[in-house]
């Protein structure tokens, strides 16, 4: 009885998640009715509320594939209730990407669940968990840009539909980032299993510095033009144009005050 009582609690969704839910919905709501004073923060707190849903649904995904491959340590650990304070990292997995989100809107990827990998069999399972977080930004952006590939857009206020194409380039930006191939990112976690063991033990110093690494090149010019060439190309293709996201990062930014150019486009 006390075994599955535990076990039960273990996977109870948390009141911190269900109170971002929360915040996600009412700001979304606000931003829709265009009942804030000021839309910008509206657009701010909805953008910001579902932008940790969905770092907290990757965790998710990570965890729960886990489980099922054969780590049933994540659930005492909290892994299975989305709280984000639960996470081996919450600084890592949801401070620093909301940071990055204010700074240049860039979905920053984040590691945050602790998997006991020796408790798991076969090289496909621990590709699938390390593959199970990005696939859930996919999926995230999938729902986003819905709206815009299905030409589901009329009525739509333009707001809302300026916060939901920044939101799917936060999406589309964090799924590619953590498929990049680099050690200490989910997509190297996708292809390590595959590899020999003298490269991996080669590998392994590195992984802390992936990230850091990653957006150093950023930092280059040349680097960010193509890589933000990549993501508006996706973006086009599911029916986002560069002012919609333009102008759902320049509401975004509340703080800077009101954009002329995006409070004219229809």
């Amino acid at each position: 009885m006390t075994t599955a009582t535990s076990r039960h609690s273990e996977r109870r969704i948390s009141p911190v998640f269900v109170g971002i839910l929360a915040v996600t919905a009412v700001t979304g709501w606000a931003t829709w009715t265009g009942f804030a004073e000021q839309p910008g923060v509206a657009v701010f707190l909805f953008v910001t509320a579902a932008w940790i849903v969905s770092l907290c649904l990757h965790e998710y995904a990570h965890a729960r594939t886990a489980l099922h491959s054969g780590d049933i340590s994540v659930g005492a650990k909290g892994y299975l209730t989305l709280n984000p304070l639960k996470y081996t990292h919450a600084l890592l997995s949801i401070v620093l990407p909301v940071i990055f989100v204010i700074m240049g809107g860039i979905g920053l990827p984040g590691g945050a669940v602790f998997i006991e990998h020796g408790r798991i069999r076969g090289r496909w399972k621990h590709s699938l968990i390390s593959a199970a977080g990005p696939l859930t930004n996919v999926l995230f952006a999938v729902v986003c840009t819905a709206p815009f590939w299905l030409d589901a857009l009329d009525g739509v206020p333009s707001d809302f539909r300026f916060a939901l194409a920044f939101l799917a380039l936060l999406q589309v930006t964090a799924a590619l980032l953590n498929f990049l191939p680099v050690p200490g990112l989910d997509g190297y976690g996708v292809i390590e299993p595959w590899l020999s063991y003298n490269i991996r033990r080669q590998v392994e110093p590195f992984a802390p510095f992936g990230l850091l690494f990653v957006f150093a090149l950023l930092w280059l010019p040349a680097v960010n033009g193509v890589f933000f060439d990549v993501i508006d190309s996706i973006l086009k293709s599911l029916g986002i144009s560069d002012v919609e996201t333009y102008c759902g990062q320049e509401l975004y930014r509340f703080w800077q005050g009101s954009n002329e150019f995006c409070s004219a486009a229809p």
